[in-house]
């Protein structure tokens, strides 16, 4: 349910910036999300809320921080570099949560759950590379040359992407940390509400137009913090209670699964022969990782 819903993202994405900036975007999506949270947040939780500590607070503030930090890099590094370069380096995630895991967590990594890492990124790798920069003609593959896929300023914008998913693996681990203790509610309001209210600022210091739009616009401004905020990003945050942080990560390598469907019905746009390859690898990765032992928690759902 959660990579259903956050692979509809990409297409709000698309028809919410023929109006707005892409930072507005995202801060209007966090913002609007933790809004409709918290009247469930306060009302089931309000004791829980009241009586956290001070590390409880530095942990959730952080981990939004991390949340704001992952959109607004990686948003914006799509106007810097090339979509493909931006795909390749943020779906490196699962990697550096399998790193970081081993040194935060000591989690131990069966076999099938390593090959499955590495299936889920080669595959991305190649639908990052196929989105633009390689293609088939006539059986025969032809690729940019290399000063065309780097015009602009990539470097600053690989960069922004790296940072991107460097920013998302912490957000998850931190998300593990906390979730072992805290309700689902309590958790996202307060994660989601520090992310809204720094995206907002970042949003408005850089002079981005943040009002004024379309009707058509704000609904999909609502839509986007509905489903692939509070309904995706929420289910996986849900599971962080109960999953190893790596096994997560490489479930969400599922979303350009999602998007290229989606966008097949309803932006008409057919992937390539890279693209299917490419999107056969991650499934086949994210099933061998499903098969390992993956480390799960006592605790009983909310």
């Amino acid at each position: 349910m959660g990579i259903f819903a956050v692979s509809t993202a990409s297409i709000l994405i698309r028809f919410a910036q023929r109006e707005a900036a892409s930072l507005a975007v995202a801060a209007w999506r966090i913002v609007i999300a933790g809004l409709l949270i918290a009247p469930f947040a306060i009302r089931k939780n309000r004791n829980e809320i009241k009586g956290l500590g001070k590390g409880d607070l530095l942990w959730l503030g952080l981990s939004g921080v991390c949340l704001a930090l992952h959109f607004a890099s990686w948003i914006t590094s799509l106007e810097y570099t090339t979509v493909a370069a931006s795909v390749v380096l943020v779906t490196t995630t699962p990697l550096w949560v399998a790193l970081f895991s081993v040194v935060v967590y000591g989690e131990k990594f069966p076999r099938n759950l390593v090959i499955g890492l590495f299936l889920s990124l080669l595959g991305g790798g190649i639908v990052g590379v196929g989105e633009e920069v390689c293609h088939f003609e006539q059986s025969h593959l032809v690729c940019q040359n290399f000063p065309s896929l780097m015009g602009g300023n990539p470097m600053l914008g690989n960069l922004l992407a790296l940072a991107g998913a460097f920013c998302a693996a912490a957000y998850l681990l931190i998300g593990k940390k906390l979730r072992s203790k805290l309700s689902l509610w309590t958790y996202t309001f307060l994660v989601y509400g520090t992310a809204g209210l720094l995206l907002l600022m970042m949003a408005v210091g850089a002079g981005k137009k943040m009002w004024g739009f379309s009707p058509f616009t704000y609904l999909i401004l609502f839509s986007l913090a509905l489903i692939p905020q509070v309904i995706g990003h929420s289910s996986f945050n849900w599971a962080l209670r109960y999953l190893s942080t790596t096994y997560v990560s490489i479930a969400l390598l599922g979303e350009p699964i999602g998007s290229t469907v989606l966008a097949i019905l309803f932006l008409s746009e057919i992937p390539s022969e890279l693209v299917i390859f490419g999107g056969i690898l991650i499934l086949l990765g994210i099933y061998i990782a499903t098969k390992a032992p993956v480390q799960r928690e006592g605790a009983q759902p909310e």
